[in-house]
Order: structure tokens, then C-alpha cells, then sequence
């Protein structure tokens, strides 16, 4: 379970650190147990981010059931993708 607490707080540290490896590491060594990637946004498809920051959307990960999957449910979720808005140029 991931509260909305904890979220927020995972928002406001990659605001402040910028996503890279560094900030996935570091969020990893803060939220032991929890499981951390990164990805370009366009990556997913079909689902609604949990957190919208700025450069980045926070998705849910549901990994219960031996494969991983996306969900919008707090409760379940077991860990986060943080995936990064990439500007559109015109």
C-alpha cells in the first residue's frame, strides 16, 4: 500500500532532485520494499497518472501477482514509475 502522503512526498523529492538514476536510487533507499522505475511518459498507455508534477507523472504499479501492472488503486499498489514529460517542439 501506498498512502497519498507518501506520493506527494516522492512528487516533491523529484521535483526537487530533477528524474534521473540518482533520484530513482535515492527514493529506493528512502522507501525500502518499494518498488521504483523510470520511463519516458509516451511509454504508457491507457492510464491515468496517479500525480501529475511538473516534467513528470507518478503511475501506480500493482505487482501481487507476480507480474507487474498498472493501477489506480492505492491500496494495492506495491510501487511507482516515474515518467517524464518530455516538452513537444513545434
Amino acid at each position: 500500500m501506498i498512502t497519498q502522503r507518501q506520493l506527494t512526498d516522492i512528487a516533491r523529492l523529484t521535483a526537487d532532485q530533477g528524474l534521473d538514476h540518482t533520484t530513482v536510487s535515492r527514493l529506493r533507499q528512502v522507501y525500502p520494499g518499494t518498488y521504483f522505475t523510470y520511463c519516458l511518459d509516451d511509454d504508457i498507455n491507457d492510464m491515468e497518472p496517479a500525480l501529475e508534477g511538473a516534467g513528470f507523472n507518478l503511475y501506480l504499479v500493482d505487482g501481487r501477482q507476480h507480474c507487474l501492472r498498472l493501477t489506480d488503486d492505492l491500496q494495492v499498489a506495491t510501487g511507482i514509475v516515474l515518467a517524464a514529460v518530455l516538452e513537444e517542439t513545434n
